[in-house]
Formats: structure tokens, sequence, C-alpha cells
């Protein structure tokens, strides 16, 4: 286990950030109010790389999926934490039209969840000793799996999104709306 942490954007959308450890984040105080591509380039320049959580996930609380293909090294595609099966399959879908990897999140909260093996996670060739080695792992895109409670997965399906979708570019902006559009012509 490596350190990182999990940003929220406007209550929709969230990323996990590893290789940067507890004193960069005090160092940037200014980063609760980076956009989402000040912060890729920011933790990029560090060192560090950016996957976006559970991109799928679809709640009375979230407004809307926010897709930042321009500001994530990966697609968290496998999730524990109040996710159906159909939101990871639309991650996993959409890591691999990004060509990103695909990763793989236990959102334990409490000892309990570990006890009754929903621990996720994802597998790799060679052994992580570091974050650094994690974050190159994800860059190089090394990972060569996903693992869930279930075992090594592979999501697939033809899954719809209910509620809006905004695709992202690298600047934060709004460059499509709507699901459908994004994968005209990609079947």
């Amino acid at each position: 286990m490596f350190f990182g942490w999990e940003e929220t954007f406007d209550g929709c959308d969230d990323y996990l950030v590893y290789g940067l450890d507890k004193e960069w984040l005090l160092e940037h105080p200014e980063a609760r109010n980076w956009t989402r591509g000040e912060q890729y380039r920011a933790v990029r320049a560090a060192g560090g790389c950016v996957v976006q959580a559970h991109p799928f996930r679809q709640h009375y609380w979230i407004k809307r999926v926010v897709l930042s293909s321009g500001c994530v090294d990966g697609v968290e595609a496998a999730n524990f934490g109040n996710n159906e099966r159909s939101y990871d399959a639309l991650a996993m879908r959409y890591a691999r039209k990004l060509g990103l990897p695909a990763m793989a999140g236990s959102d334990i909260h409490t000892v309990d969840q570990v006890w009754n093996g929903n621990v996720f996670g994802v597998y790799v060739e060679e052994k992580l000793k570091n974050s650094a080695d994690f974050v190159r792992a994800i860059l190089e895109k090394k990972i060569t799996g996903i693992k869930t409670s279930k075992g090594r997965c592979d999501w697939h399906g033809d899954e719809s999104v209910k509620i809006p979708v905004e695709l992202r570019d690298g600047r934060d902006r709004v460059v499509r709306k709507g699901w459908n559009d994004f994968w005209q012509g990609e079947e």
C-alpha cells in the first residue's frame, strides 16, 4: 500500500493522486482551488500521476458524469465501494478507448471489508517497492490486469449512462456532451 489521496471536483468526479507525499500537499495549499487541468499538470511536474476514480458512478448526489480524458493517466475500472458492475464495465470501456491502464480500488473504510475479502488491486509483472514504482507502472502501462474480490476480471458490456455526460480536455474545457457521441464510429 502506498500513500495517495482522492480529490473531488464539483461533487461529480474524483481523482486519485499517486507518487507525491504529505509534505508536497502541505507545500501546495493552493491545490484545493485548482482545476482538473491545473492539478494534473502540477502532479505530473512533481513526478506523480492521476487516475480517475469510478468515473461512471451514478447516484442521486451526482449531477453528471465528467470524463477528463486529458487530465488522467489511468482509469479506475473496478471499485468495491458503492459501484454497480455496469459502472465498472463503462469505466473499462472508457479506459480502453483512451488506451490507458485500467485500475482497481478497494475504497476500504472499515477493517471488516478487508476481513470479508473485499480487497481490489492491480497486477503487475514486477514487485513494486515504493510509490515511484507504482507511478512508473501506471505511466508505462505495465498494469497487466485488475483484481476484485471475485478474482481477476475483465468487464465488458453494452451498459448505458443514465445522467448527463461531459467530456473535458486537458485545459478542463467541455469538448463534448453526451455518451453516445463519444463512441460514434468507434465500435
